[in-house]
């Protein structure tokens, strides 16, 4: 018989969501994607800063994790149902400084709520719930998809019963908060930012230069070294070239207030937070923690996320080898993809032979 198979895109309204700075908003929005049986255990993936919710796309458009998702692939779309949400804060249509705030009727801009990991995870918690999803098999994600992998863990342990937490820490580091605080500084002092009420679809140079200095820390000195080998042409090295265009690409696709939003929530990641600390939620996590490093990741050193993941009663890290340093969790599949096959497919078996939900 064959398997009832969905791909739709579509978005949902939380009539009301509180924030953990107590703003409440009316009327969010997240944009989804959903694919796979939709009558089988449900995996949410959670996307990175500049990620969105396209992660398995269509043969004309694939989506940025379509060499990890599909039919008969590591995350198995002909058993699972796959759902991935544009986050809060974001800017493919779900609620973010570039929506129209319902009671001015303009554009939120640099008046949109801060927000937090922990608010991300709120809001699609109540989106999964209003899509009558009771329960959910895995919770998956990178960088800053991680962080939310890792919230999830914490805030709804009963509702999930794994985590994998691919190229992350369980609290963003000084490191990685200097960095961020380049990228916040160049936006916010950029003449054209205008404090944040630029023109609708103006492009930023502060912008773009926020995403050179990114993309310096998403993969190692080893593959730029490899890659542009100091070459020039018509005068300019080959890297300023690549960072140039990187910055312009990103510029003409995302709200340069959402890209502040979403680095200051990642500021605020600390799984420890107002928990008494991280090894106290280590010691007490209940879902099954599922950890991935990647060598060279310059901002989420795995030793940091080994440590946490050895305090989870029921947990398992592996480390990576690869040049591509924290983009590692976008590249290579071959090389971890098993990892997440092995550890969903074990579960899914146990649960066919058992006959449990």
């Amino acid at each position: 018989m064959e398997k009832p198979y969905t791909y739709e895109v579509s978005s949902i309204t939380i009539p009301s969501l509180t924030l953990e700075s107590g703003t409440t908003l009316k009327n969010v929005d997240l944009t989804y994607e959903r694919t796979g049986n939709k009558d089988g255990p449900a995996i949410l993936v959670c996307h990175a800063l500049t990620g969105t919710h396209i992660v398995k796309g269509t043969s004309e458009d694939r989506g940025w994790w379509d060499g990890l998702i599909g039919p008969g692939s590591y995350i198995d779309t002909e058993h699972f149902n796959v759902i991935a949400f544009n986050v809060l804060g974001g800017c493919e249509g779900s609620t973010g400084p570039a929506s129209t705030n319902q009671h001015t009727g303009e554009r939120y801009g640099p008046d949109f709520p801060g927000i937090t990991i922990r608010d991300m995870v709120h809001a699609q918690y109540k989106a999964l719930q209003q899509l009558s999803i009771d329960h959910i098999e895995a919770v998956i994600g990178g960088s800053l998809g991680g962080m939310q992998a890792l919230e999830w863990g914490a805030l709804y342990p009963a509702y999930i019963n794994k985590v994998f937490a691919l190229a992350v820490t369980p609290a963003l580091n000084d490191y990685g908060l200097a960095f961020n605080h380049i990228g916040i500084t160049s936006i916010e002092e950029d003449p054209e930012f205008q404090k944040g009420h630029y023109p609708p679809g103006a492009i930023l140079k502060g912008l773009e230069i926020a995403r050179m200095v990114g993309m310096v820390t998403y993969r190692t000195q080893e593959l730029f070294d490899q890659r542009f080998q100091r070459e020039k042409q018509n005068e300019r090295f080959n890297v300023e070239s690549y960072l140039d265009y990187q910055g312009k690409k990103l510029g003409k696709r995302f709200d340069p207030n959402s890209y502040l939003t979403l680095l200051k929530a990642m500021n605020s990641h600390d799984i420890g937070r107002g928990r008494e600390g991280t090894e106290e939620v280590a010691k007490n996590y209940q879902c099954e923690l599922i950890s991935i490093s990647y060598e060279g990741d310059l901002i989420y050193s795995p030793h940091y996320l080994k440590e946490f993941t050895q305090l989870v009663p029921k947990s398992e890290h592996y480390f990576i080898s690869t040049s591509f340093g924290h983009d590692g969790f976008l590249v290579e599949f071959e090389k971890w993809g098993g990892i997440i096959a092995s550890h969903l497919k074990n579960h899914y078996v146990q649960r066919v032979f058992t006959g449990s939900k």
